[in-house]
């Protein structure tokens, strides 16, 4: 498990024009797709996370998972343990930008009512989460 490094924050940013890499907390433990979904929760619950940002096996971003979503992958009629995330990867997931104001992050997040959304860069790295605050 690799934790993913964020870029420094500006300390001069105004509220107005700050970008997702501003504001990105860590992205938190980094997992393969290959992985299952009972081992990503217990990855998750000794991470005391609640979400897993999920690469393929070339380091490049695919997916967020959460909590929530894999619990009721975990409950679903079709659950086995051999489920892999790489199954149940949402391919069109949303994401944002590095340069992706903080403004616009906050109202896709609200809009699909998501806790978290991931930053990438142009190159598929995952750099950091933004997460709505509570």
């Amino acid at each position: 498990m690799t934790l993913l490094q964020t870029h420094p924050r500006p300390t001069n940013t105004s509220p107005v024009h700050r970008t997702a890499a501003d504001a990105m907390e860590a992205a938190g433990p980094q997992v393969w797709d290959d992985m299952t979904v009972e081992v990503a929760l217990s990855v998750m619950a000794a991470a005391r996370t609640g979400h897993l940002v999920v690469c393929d096996q070339d380091g490049q971003y695919t997916d967020l998972v959460t909590r929530a979503r894999l619990a009721a992958v975990r409950n679903g009629p079709a659950y086995t343990d051999r489920v892999r995330l790489r199954d149940i990867a949402d391919a069109d997931g949303p994401f944002a930008s590095p340069l992706t104001t903080v403004a616009e992050a906050e109202h896709a997040m609200r809009d699909r009512r998501l806790g978290a959304l991931p930053v990438v860069d142009e190159h598929g790295n995952a750099l950091g989460v933004l997460a709505l605050s509570r």
